[in-house]
């Protein structure tokens, strides 16, 4: 049976026959995404047969999670997300949360290193350092990194349109390390699609972007087969302004289009699909949330099953990490913060992730300091040590309001993709601006109900105070990008220039033709060839992205 023949089953038996019975009641309350849900579910209430739609942990459909004991095996990965002003600071920053007994690092990058551009360049004026760590070369990275075992410490880094850079990289540093690359693991992010539709960190059009990332998949199959070669993002649509339904329905259209293309370059589904990963965003309504984790790892599993024959069990398999949710934290008093990022992680751990990063109580405000860091991530290990909710496998499956959400979800989600795949797939969706349009709607009915006062945001339109305290502020200083370009000037006057200039030749050579990019760019970086020049040499042979605006 098709995914949609069972959509058609979901809209118009067991959810339709559910919502019939008391619409009135159904009507009256509705989560932040619209949903119904009744005030009192009783056992009247009919979810779909418990062997198709639930079955069991690690087992297809997946939609009690991945693994068949979940976190009575072990814990998720506690993975907090930093990077600030130079790599030193950053490195010392990482060893502090490792001996606070994070168990993966996860990498942030300033704007420049994102977008493609050094330290030096001058659309780097007043970005150094300031939203993540700066990096031009592999020199940086080296310092990034030092004394951190790559062999035992698992690396996920944000990083999109400079991912295959910052990739070859991290495996030049490992090799330096005495680690081969087919020992490290981690995660790229490398979703250049969500760039185009809600966050704007894209390089080069969609087609030349779409190319790199296959060769990574490509590169790393035969390399690196531990890395995670992408993390298809719904973190940053939601962060957007849209739904939870939105949030899994635009996510997993990314992913069909990326499964699309890898078998168009030739790939075999099960080659690769066991190395695609997801990034979630956990939202404040926590019964939403788990439902909406559940839904997006049963849909999935269908998807690749039934459209894409993957045989493969972990083809099947949604693994995502998990963010909470950075637009719901508030400037006004930012100690209720600690409270949000608790009842989002919460929501996450019962919904099965396989990592997570809790925002700290700051971060509306500045970069997190230490002691807010160490506050996020005691909450993940209160709740993983002392909540009780990682002792049983999927505590709420068979809540009749969280099958209820989960089959809403799943429904609604199909729908749009439904919608889609009629418009010619997601890229041709995103250039027809469909997905940023729907977004931009979700945003701005969210925020006239806060300024309606529909929805409250305590502290923000109600329980207010007048003069409220202002906490300590982490600051980056003007002397982070001048040590940056200090030791940028460096690197190049000490380089090799021949071989630098031979490697970006031969990188140019392959953009024009038809080769894997992986080991050109891999050659280049271990000659110090920088990020900007690498980036310089496909933006002259692939040219730049323009947005279209479509009214």
């Amino acid at each position: 049976m098709s995914i949609n023949d069972r959509k058609a089953g979901w809209n118009e038996s067991v959810v339709a026959r559910n919502i019939a019975r008391s619409p009135e009641r159904m009507e009256e309350f509705r989560t932040s995404s619209n949903l119904t849900m009744d005030r009192c579910f009783t056992p009247e209430f009919e979810y779909p047969a418990y062997d198709e739609q639930l079955g069991f942990p690690g087992q297809f459909p997946y939609t009690r999670g991945v693994q068949p004991t979940m976190y009575r095996g072990r814990f998720w990965t506690m993975r907090q997300y930093a990077g600030f002003g130079t790599a030193k600071e950053s490195n010392e920053r990482y060893k502090y949360l490792l001996s606070a007994g994070q168990t993966g690092l996860s990498v942030a990058f300033d704007l420049p290193t994102q977008m493609g551009y050094d330290s030096d360049a001058g659309m780097s004026q007043g970005e150094v350092g300031k939203v993540g760590v700066a990096i031009d070369s592999l020199a940086d990275m080296e310092v990034l990194f030092d004394g951190i075992p790559l062999d035992r410490v698992s690396t996920s880094m944000t990083i999109n349109s400079t991912a295959a850079i910052l990739l070859c990289m991290y495996i030049a540093v490992a090799e330096k390390q005495g680690v081969p690359a087919d020992r490290i693991s981690g995660t790229i992010q490398n979703d250049i699609l969500k760039e185009y539709m809600a966050r704007g960190t894209y390089i080069y059009p969609p087609k030349e972007s779409m190319r790199i990332i296959t060769d990574i998949f490509a590169y790393c199959k035969d390399h690196v087969p531990k890395w995670n070669t992408i993390s298809i993002s719904g973190y940053h649509i939601r962060e957007a302004g849209s739904s939870a339904v939105q949030e899994v329905a635009f996510t997993l259209a990314d992913g069909i289009a990326y499964v699309d293309a890898a078998i168009q370059a030739g790939l075999n589904v099960d080659e690769f699909a066991p190395r695609l990963a997801f990034f979630f965003n956990a939202h404040n309504n926590l019964l939403e949330e788990v439902a909406k984790f559940r839904a997006a790892r049963r849909l999935w599993a269908r998807i690749m099953k039934e459209r894409f024959g993957a045989k493969d069990p972990k083809s099947q398999m949604l693994r995502f990490h998990t963010q909470t949710a950075g637009c719901t934290l508030t400037a006004q008093q930012p100690d209720n913060n600690i409270m949000r990022v608790t009842i989002q992680a919460l929501a996450a751990v019962l919904g099965g992730t396989q990592s997570l990063h809790t925002n700290s109580r700051d971060e509306a405000l500045a970069l997190p300091t230490e002691d807010s860091v160490r506050i996020a991530l005691r909450t993940q290990q209160v709740i993983a040590h002392e909540s009780g909710v990682a002792d049983s496998i999927d505590p709420l499956a068979g809540s009749f309001l969280v099958e209820s959400l989960t089959d809403q979800i799943e429904a609604a989600a199909v729908e749009y993709i439904d919608r889609i795949d009629r418009l010619g797939g997601a890229v041709e969706a995103i250039s027809r601006g469909f997905q940023q349009k729907e977004i931009q709607d979700s945003a701005y009915a969210y925020q006239r109900a806060i300024e309606t006062d529909e929805m409250v945001i305590v502290g923000v339109n109600r329980f207010t105070i007048d003069n409220e305290p202002q906490p300590e502020l982490l600051k980056i200083t003007g002397e982070v990008e001048r040590s940056q370009k200090a030791s940028l000037a460096k690197i190049k006057a000490d380089r090799d220039d021949t071989a630098v200039r031979d490697a970006l030749q031969a990188l140019a050579a392959a953009a024009r033709g038809a080769d894997n990019l992986m080991p050109h760019i891999l050659a280049a970086v271990k000659v110090y060839a920088t990020l900007g020049e690498i980036s310089d040499v496909f933006r002259d042979v692939f040219g730049v992205h323009r947005e279209t605006v479509v009214l």
